[in-house]
């Protein structure tokens, strides 16, 4: 499996005398947490302050925003009322009805006729006289602040004149004086006023109407929104993404981009709910945007659109990036369009995005933007076509039309492309190779791994071709919330910065989840009604953001030595979202003894049941029948095997996917499994997981059968991994590469000339080390901001274990000593002399 391509390296310090570091001892992957061996605590960093290093661009480190986990409507999107306008359907989520967060007192129902209030705005609540309609907003209700002012809004509809009375209260009562709305005529927009007399968060909206009504657009909005905006953001979520001073905003999407029907409609009437995002959908009266299925299961209002994502980008001072639909799927989906027009169209589409945002105010779209109150442009320089696609070469068939229609007519514009949904691989390989001879410009780059992989992957930019094209890193993580998690990160980004001529931007993903509706974790800020907080991964993240440098100052610090111990562990098998029979198990030991053998001839008595799933014994054969269940996992041996053969018999009987044949099982969390036809059936690769958290180490296109049976093979000699597929190699690897929990970078900010040193520590023991700081003039007063926590600890909304602390060092010299924390990012800000 290849990672990197041929090229230079990045830059060297030349190394220095200093403190001999103890030999590492390292023996496996090591996350932060208990040692695994000998803890280490003697390092040396060598810095060269004569080289001149990689220029760092202002826009090195940005967020990326996609709606999911409720990211925009109840999240940073300040509406208080969930389905205002009564498009829930069946197509967002099959529980939702229009009235989805309604009750009804008396009577009414929702319509969808001609009377409706325009052609994307479609049902409206017919509401009877003397009736009632309530709104319970989301989480648990809708929350407002003592004294603040809430600006209410409606369009109603009356064939003759009708009072409408607003209220809001919960249980306790009123929460601030009703209003009183004569509504008169056709479709209008009527609005009010509240302060609130109290706080809460369990609060209701409530509308009642002496006579018959049409309502539509229920609207109540925060008066006190991001920077005042009118149609804004929620506050104190807009204010922590702009504490991070990102240096550009991804949006909208994600999966959320590709994704959903590609089919185009010509009228209203053949409006299409799961259509992929499209950006004119988003903008105008808001009364007038369409509302769309959401890719994570809900309904999205596109009340925070276009023009709202290029106004916030504005307002933190970053770059915008959107990112359009090369009208190939991904995230699970594998499907491309055939239909030229379709694709000219979305092409067509593409440009009158970039006029939009920069255009003058004489151009179409530009006036648009200037009449929604943006007459000066706003500055676009990069747009993203796509996102992980699975279908490479069909994705850079489209990709290149969209790049010759854009450099035609915007030179400029840096078209972004993209790899797929992993760090490796064929599609990974594929991508990389068309981006290469095609002379991409910059390649979006996405993965999600474990803290181990972090640790093991700093120097994964160090050997990309210098002249090839640039890299996003638009989507990153690891598995987990944790400060470990986050430990690993800075280590990671340690490299990203010390490779940031080949690495231009890099944002954490996902950015933003609401706490009771999560589909995807970890997040780096969380949220619910009345209160938000930054994971420990948000305060990483905020640090390394906050303190980047303008030009790297090459350094070099002591290294972990290669992973020697062999791979060890007991034998598993599963299934995902399959039904499958398992036959002749069969272990032994790399001198021939036999330490498994399994014919289900009696009972399953050897394996034992961890997972989900139904297993039982039926014909000879060890059967999961279970085709909803995940990770079905039964485990069989010793966990202190090690050099073995391991061979069974698979056969697929009902299902989305294939086989999960493990070995190497510790416990339930951490072991390696040979994933044969995973993805929906589409990838098989072998995946290690470590503490529950997987990456994949080796993976290929590949189906399984239904109702053919495989001879399984895996080889396990020290490190060394093989596997046969039907007697026939089908790959390889060995997996010896060290974590490396001390890691470290130097960069020098311009405007102050300081050398920003930033250390990582994920270990377990303070790490004592020498600092040379190759002959730099410096002041011995030094100013420490310092992260340290134990390596499980997580934020809450009530609890803050990982912040920063800030202090002062008086030590520093030409050569000098610090010892870094157990478990710690250290940043030093040393003056020159």
């Amino acid at each position: 499996m290849s990672r990197t391509r041929t090229g230079i390296h990045a830059p060297r310090a030349r190394w220095r005398l200093g403190l001999t570091a103890t030999a590492l001892l390292v023996a496996s992957a090591v996350v932060p947490g208990p040692a695994h061996a000998e803890d280490v605590t003697d390092y040396a960093i060598t810095v060269d302050p004569t080289a001149k290093g990689t220029k760092i661009d202002d826009t090195m480190y940005g967020v990326f925003f996609e709606d999911i986990n409720r990211a925009a409507d109840g999240g940073l999107y300040a509406e208080l009322v969930q389905n205002r306008s009564f498009e829930y359907s069946t197509a967002d989520n099959r529980s939702y009805t229009p009235l989805t967060s309604w009750a009804v007192t008396g009577t009414g129902k929702t319509v969808d006729d001609d009377g409706r209030l325009n052609a994307r705005n479609r049902t409206y609540l017919d509401l009877g006289a003397d009736s009632s309609v309530t709104n319970s907003g989301y989480n648990t209700g809708i929350t407002v602040e003592s004294g603040k002012t809430y600006d209410f809004s409606v369009w109603a509809r009356v064939d003759q004149r009708a009072h409408l009375t607003v209220s809001l209260a919960d249980t306790d009562g009123s929460l601030a004086e009703a209003r009183r709305i004569t509504v008169r005529g056709g479709w209008a927009k009527y609005t009010a006023r509240f302060t609130a007399s109290r706080s809460s968060s369990t609060g209701r909206l409530t509308v009642a109407t002496d006579g018959a009504a049409a309502l539509d657009m229920v609207s109540l909005f925060p008066r006190d929104t991001f920077k005042g905006r009118k149609n804004g953001l929620r506050k104190d979520l807009a204010e922590k993404i702009a504490a991070l001073d990102p240096g550009f905003v991804r949006f909208p999407g994600g999966c959320l981009v590709n994704t959903g029907s590609m089919q185009d409609y010509s009228e209203a009437s053949n409006w299409e709910r799961k259509r992929s995002y499209q950006w004119k959908d988003t903008i105008g009266p808001v009364e007038q945007r369409a509302t769309n299925a959401n890719f994570w299961g809900y309904n999205q209002s596109y009340g925070l659109g276009y023009y709202e994502y290029f106004q916030f980008s504005e307002d933190v001072g970053a770059m915008p990036l959107p990112v359009v639909p090369a009208l190939v799927t991904g995230c699970g989906q594998n499907r491309a369009t055939d239909d030229d027009a379709l694709l000219k169209r979305h092409i067509q589409d593409t440009l009158d995005l970039i006029e939009f945002a920069n255009g003058p105010v004489t151009s179409e779209w530009g006036g648009k933007r200037a009449r929604m109150g943006h007459p000066k442009p706003f500055h676009l320089t990069h747009i993203g076509v796509g996102n992980e696609e699975n279908l490479p070469n069909e994705f850079f068939a489209r990709f290149k039309q969209f790049r010759a229609a854009i450099e035609a007519e915007y030179p400029d514009i840096t078209v972004v492309s993209n790899s797929g949904p992993d760090d490796a691989g064929s599609t990974f390989d594929t991508a990389w190779k068309l981006n290469r001879e095609n002379n991409v410009d910059m390649v979006d780059e996405h993965y999600y791994n474990t803290p181990s992989w972090f640790l093991q992957n700093n120097d994964r930019y160090d050997s990309y071709d210098r002249n090839g094209p640039k890299v996003f890193l638009g989507e990153y993580a690891s598995w987990g919330n944790a400060f470990k998690n986050a430990l690993s990160e800075a280590a990671f980004m340690t490299g990203l910065e010390r490779n940031a001529d080949i690495v231009k931007l890099a944002s954490y993903a996902p950015l933003l989840a609401n706490e009771d509706y999560v589909q995807w974790s970890p997040d780096m800020i969380w949220f619910n009604n009345h209160a938000s907080w930054g994971s420990a991964n948000y305060e990483m993240q905020k640090l390394f953001m906050n303190n980047v440098g303008d030009r790297v100052v090459p350094s070099q610090a002591t290294g972990t030595p290669s992973v020697t111990a062999p791979i060890t562990g007991a034998v598993g098998l599963s299934t995902w979202a399959t039904a499958a029979a398992y036959d002749d198990v069969l272990v032994t030991s790399a001198d021939g003894q036999t330490l498994l053998s399994d014919d289900f001839s009696g009972d399953a008595s050897k394996w034992t049941h961890t997972g989900k799933g139904s297993w039982s014994i039926q014909d000879g054969q060890y059967v999961q029948t279970d085709v909803a269940a995940e990770n079905t996992m039964v485990s069989a041996g010793d966990p202190a095997w090690h050099d073995y053969d391991l061979k069974v018999k698979a056969t697929k009987k009902s299902g989305k996917e294939g086989f999960l044949v493990a070995f190497g099982v510790k416990d339930t969390g951490n072991y390696y499994w040979w994933n044969l036809g995973g993805w929906n059936n589409t990838t098989s690769a072998v995946e290690q997981a470590v503490d529950g958290g997987k990456s994949s180490l080796i993976s290929k296109p590949g189906t399984i059968e239904t109702g053919r049976t495989y001879d399984i093979e895996v080889k396990v000699r020290g490190r060394q991994v093989t596997l046969y597929l039907d007697g026939q190699e089908w790959g390889s690897f060995k997996d010896d590469k060290p974590a490396e929990p001390f890691r470290q970078v130097v960069t020098r900010d311009a405007r102050t000339g300081d050398l920003i040193v930033k250390v990582v520590n994920a270990q377990s023991a303070d790490a004592r080390t020498a600092v040379d700081l190759g002959g730099a003039k410096v002041r011995s007063k030094a100013g420490v901001t310092t992260l340290k926590a134990a390596p499980d600890a997580v934020n809450t909304e009530t609890q803050t274990p990982v912040a920063p602390v800030t202090s002062t060092f008086t030590g520093v010299a030409d050569r000098f000593t610090y010892t870094f924390p157990a478990n710690s990012v250290t940043f030093l800000r040393i003056r020159k002399g």
